[in-house]
């Protein structure tokens, strides 16, 4: 098992170590690469990585025009009369990625890729679910759940999704040969994007979800949205299984929210009530996973580092 886990002292040096660790790896990958595929994340996790990595880039310590990204997820269903004004909704995840890294850079990357759920409308996809519930599976053990669209589907709007929406995206990344580094948070149930909690890791690529309401609740309670209604009960997303095919994964949390689910995803065992837990299978088939967390997301694995050890768990304490 290659898990190492970093635990700092606070954000800022949270932020510092990941930015670090992954300037490193895109400088070792490019050494004999002619480009590199970078897997994105939003939320308030990477954002202190995301201005150090830039800082490094602006002193060319490497080169951004060798960088291809692929983001994890996208909100279906945010306000907007058409596509151009969900994608420049303030709280799209195209607008976090360009307010908090891309703006940043002296030199842009080659392409930058966000899943494409501004291009859905979110009441035809809810109409077209009620038209054709045989198009579909729900797989998933609570309220958030993926929405398995069936190859043979009737609805025309439904195979576009499948087809152009989820297909297309996944088709992309290994056209490029697969993610290098992929960059995750984790959200307060131990799900990575909108892989929610008790969706299956099997066949997990690339999902059309329909929403926990605790996902609603948290994006309402942390000011993105002014109420349940105003947020969309739909996204696109990774699932665990795309994500942990990246050679190299970097999972960063902080704060007291993550703490339960990032110690169990490494002190018990794999389930997918926590998805993130996935990346110790991950890590047993030969990947490379990192944690960076702060010292309140990993103050429990500080108190467990005798059965981290036992699991063949390298912990690194920088307080």
């Amino acid at each position: 098992m290659s898990i190492k886990v970093y635990i700092a002292k606070d954000f800022d040096l949270m932020s510092k170590t990941a930015a670090d660790i992954v300037k490193d790896r895109i400088k070792s990958v490019l050494m004999n690469k002619d480009e590199i595929v970078l897997g994105l994340a939003t939320g308030n996790s990477p954002t202190g990585l995301y201005k150090y990595l830039a800082e490094s880039a602006n002193r060319n310590e490497f080169e951004c025009k060798k960088i291809r990204s692929f983001n994890l997820d996208e909100y279906v269903g945010l306000p907007g009369e058409n596509v151009q004004q969900r994608v420049v909704h303030p709280e799209s995840y195209c607008y976090f990625m360009i307010e908090n890294l891309f703006s940043m850079l002296d030199n842009k990357f080659i392409e930058t890729n966000v899943p494409f759920g501004s291009l859905i409308d979110q009441e035809k996809l809810a109409k077209a679910l009620k038209d054709h519930p045989d198009d579909y599976e729900l797989k998933g053990t609570d309220k958030g759940k993926s929405i398995e669209i069936k190859a043979n589907a009737k609805s025309e709007y439904l195979s576009w999704i499948r087809e152009e929406i989820l297909n297309c995206y996944e088709k992309k990344i290994e056209k490029f040969g697969g993610i290098d580094i992929q960059i995750i948070g984790v959200g307060g149930r131990g799900h990575v994007a909108f892989h929610e909690s008790g969706i299956p890791f099997k066949n997990s690529n690339v999902l059309l979800v329909k929403l926990d309401n605790n996902t609603i609740e948290n994006a309402v309670k942390d000011g993105h949205f002014s109420n349940a209604a105003d947020s969309p009960n739909y996204a696109i997303s990774m699932g665990a299984q795309l994500v942990y095919k990246a050679k190299m994964v970097v999972l960063l949390a902080n704060g007291a929210r993550k703490t339960e689910s990032i110690t169990k995803s490494l002190l018990e065992d794999p389930t997918p009530d926590v998805p993130i837990s996935y990346g110790q299978t991950y890590s047993k088939n030969g990947g490379e996973l990192i944690y960076v967390l702060d010292e309140i997301a990993g103050r429990e694995l500080i108190n467990n580092k005798p059965k981290l050890s036992q699991k063949g768990i390298e912990l690194n304490i920088l307080l």
